[in-house]
């Protein structure tokens, strides 16, 4: 496996709704979570991660591509980390996360990017 190959593999483990709200990004056409990670990333790079929701006991596959970006040192003293969008393939992970978020999707509070 190259280093570009490893870098694109990520493991995310959300076991809390709050950390889930803070992560999710609705805004996205297909939905997607940010990662936190110290790595690099180019918007657009081909992304899998192994998510691991709540108290589900398998990892979920997941493939997207980054569309955003918070680089280590950014203002405000954010998270650094990248934003995937998940692919149109992944319609039963976004299915998951908004059922575990019922009801907190119109929430004002902070996220980790908008």
């Amino acid at each position: 496996m190259s280093d570009v190959d490893q870098q694109s593999v990520l493991a995310l483990t959300i076991q809390d709704k709050s950390v889930l709200y803070g992560a999710y990004m609705s805004f996205l056409k297909n939905g997607g979570l940010f990662v936190p990670t110290a790595r690099s990333y180019r918007l657009g790079d081909e992304v899998f991660l192994l998510l691991t929701l709540m108290d589900e006991p398998e990892k979920l596959p997941v493939a997207g591509r980054v569309v955003w970006i918070t680089p280590v040192g950014a203002q405000g003293n954010r998270q650094a980390g990248i934003g995937i969008e998940f692919s149109h393939e992944d319609a039963t992970i976004t299915a998951k996360i908004e059922n575990h978020l019922a009801g907190s999707l119109t929430s004002d509070r902070v996220t980790h990017t908008l």
